[in-house]
C-alpha cells in the first residue's frame, strides 16, 4: 500500500483498500489521485473546527470543498428511468424471439436521488464527517449505481479513524456537553464503514476508505 500512498499522509490517515481501488486511482488515475492526495495533505483540523455544531455542514467539509471544487470536481446527481421490452417467441422455435417486442413499459424514477459529492472524470469521493451511520449505506448505494450505470470506475469515502474519539473525550461543545456524545458509536467513523465494505455493499464498485487520524488535528501532529 506505501507503494500508491505518500508517506507523509500514513501518519494521518488510515486507509482500507476494497477491489483494488487504491492500485485503480494510482495506475488508471493518476492526475485525480494526486489531486486527492494533495488535498488530504493539506487538511488542518482545530478544536474549533470539531467543537462547532453543524454535523457534516461544519467547516470540515467545506475544507473539502475549497480545495477540489476550483479543480474541476463537481457534486452530481442522477435519476434515471428503465425501459423494459418484453419479447415473443417465434412460432415453433423454441428459444427463439422476435426482433420486435410486442409490448414494453417504463419504470420511472428507477434510478433516484442519488448524489456523490465530488466526481472527476471517473472517480468519485463521499465525504462524511458527522452523520448517522445508516448514511454510509446511502453512499455505497450511491456509488455502486453510478459504477453499474457505467458512469464511474471507483471510489473513495473519507471519514473519522477511530483513534479521533482520544480528542473528543477531552474536549466539550459550546454547551459545557462532553464532546464523546456528538460523536458517537452510531455516527459516521471508519469502523461503521468496514463492515458494511466487507460484507461487500458497494457491489463490484472498487472502494478505497480513508480514516482521518489525530495527525490531521491542530496540536495532536
Amino acid at each position: 500500500m506505501a507503494n500508491y500512498i505518500r508517506e507523509q499522509l500514513l501518519s494521518k490517515y488510515e486507509f482500507l483498500n476494497f477491489g483494488h481501488a487504491l492500485e485503480i486511482l494510482s495506475e488508471a488515475f493518476p492526475n485525480e489521485w494526486q489531486e486527492i492526495q494533495d488535498c488530504l495533505e493539506q487538511l488542518v483540523i482545530s478544536t474549533e473546527d470539531i467543537t462547532s455544531a453543524g454535523g457534516n455542514e461544519t467547516a470540515i467539509p467545506k475544507k473539502f470543498d475549497d480545495f477540489l471544487y476550483p479543480r474541476g470536481w463537481k457534486e452530481l446527481r442522477i435519476t434515471g428511468d428503465l425501459l423494459v421490452k418484453i419479447y415473443p417467441r417465434r412460432a415453433n422455435q423454441r428459444g427463439r424471439f422476435t426482433d420486435e417486442p410486442f409490448d414494453q413499459k417504463i419504470i420511472e424514477g428507477y434510478i433516484d436521488g442519488h448524489n456523490i459529492d465530488f466526481i472527476k472524470g471517473r472517480v468519485a469521493f463521499d465525504l462524511e464527517w458527522n452523520s448517522k451511520d445508516q448514511t454510509f449505506d446511502r453512499d455505497l448505494l450511491a456509488l455502486r449505481t453510478y459504477f453499474d450505470c457505467g458512469l464511474i470506475d471507483v471510489g473513495l469515502i473519507v471519514t473519522r479513524s477511530k483513534e479521533l474519539n482520544d480528542i473528543f473525550k477531552n474536549l466539550q461543545d459550546r454547551q459545557g456537553n462532553p464532546l464523546i456524545k456528538k460523536y458517537g458509536a452510531s455516527t459516521t467513523w471508519l469502523g461503521k464503514l468496514e463492515y458494511r465494505l466487507k460484507s461487500r455493499r458497494n457491489g463490484g464498485c472498487p472502494v478505497l476508505a480513508v480514516g482521518i487520524k489525530k495527525a490531521c488535528v491542530e496540536g495532536y501532529e
